[in-house]
């Protein structure tokens, strides 16, 4: 079913161009702060590990670096895992649950893998609650070669000299409600289609990879997960946003194929995480440690099966 009315920025069938994008730009006001939420967050951690500035972003008035943070013992014989956050900026538990994973987990790795976490990929979306960036561009369909979003380039680029020794990479996101009452409505809109409501589905779901399935690793996430806040159930079609549950809480992508952050590394073991903030069953706190538990469980599996 398709809905007639209409998302207030564009004509009903016509793509945005610039106009549309500027104004959908201007009416996207910052709601909290990259400096002092993540940053800061992020020095605090230099005690730690090694702060890694891997990109500005120049989006006028608005500047901002892009930070990771990577073990300090780095050993090229040992395997690595990455952990990404925020790519869709909006998505408060994958940068919260990045920071406390570096904060109060990371260190139990030393000695068995190569951390590297990007904990806050899209800053401008971040600080706008958004899904995209200035540019109106989704980063988490922009992970490509000649990249339109400088967020997702940036973050390729700091992740090439380390992709061969990748074992495992967890992005973390959430559903939320505002996917179906701004952001699928803003996506038709900017790309001139019918607008498609769906569902939202209450609880924590995992994403694989079509092309390189890895079933049992997403179970064992889920396992974990579970302990700290409810699976996702399927819906009467059995599906999940609209792809057919392959086990409980587990959907699959064409990764690679769509341009997704996860796709990044060619990582044998590869996940998307996925939670609804908006639960009546869970509290921020629970999505936070969801997203944690998530990537001790992965860390864990991977290294275990490498």
């Amino acid at each position: 079913m398709t809905l007639s009315r209409f998302y207030p920025i564009g004509t009903p069938g016509q793509a945005w161009g610039a106009d549309e994008k500027a104004q959908w730009r201007s009416g996207q006001p910052k709601q909290r702060s990259y400096a002092d939420e993540v940053v800061t967050k992020v020095q605090a951690l230099g005690a730690d590990f090694e702060v890694v500035p891997y990109g500005e972003l120049d989006y006028a008035p608005d500047q901002y670096t892009l930070f990771a943070l990577r073990s300090r013992d780095w050993n090229p014989a040992l395997p690595g895992v990455l952990v990404t956050g925020g790519v869709h900026g909006y998505e408060t538990s994958g940068v919260e649950g990045a920071l406390q994973f570096l904060a109060q987990r990371a260190k139990d790795y030393a000695g068995k893998a190569n951390v590297l976490v990007a904990p806050c990929v899209n800053p401008w979306g971040f600080e706008r609650i958004n899904r995209w960036n200035a540019l109106a561009i989704d980063p988490n369909r922009s992970f490509v070669a000649n990249s339109p979003a400088a967020e997702s380039a940036a973050l390729m680029a700091l992740v090439e000299p380390f992709r061969d020794g990748m074992v495992l990479h967890i992005d973390l996101h959430e559903t939320t409600d505002s996917d179906e009452t701004e952001f699928r409505p803003a996506l038709a809109a900017r790309d001139g289609k019918p607008f498609e409501p769906g569902g939202i589905p209450d609880g924590f779901y995992l994403v694989d990879d079509t092309e390189n399935p890895q079933p049992a690793f997403q179970q064992a996430v889920n396992a974990e997960v579970e302990k700290v806040t409810h699976i996702a159930p399927a819906d009467e079609k059995g599906e999940i946003i609209g792809s057919p549950v392959v086990a409980p809480g587990v959907i699959e992508y064409p990764l690679k194929r769509l341009g997704l952050c996860a796709s990044i590394t060619g990582a044998k073991f590869t996940t998307t995480t996925e939670v609804y903030p908006d639960s009546p069953r869970a509290t921020p706190q629970q999505c936070n440690d969801a997203q944690v538990a998530a990537v001790c469980a992965a860390i864990d599996y991977a290294l275990a099966h490498r």
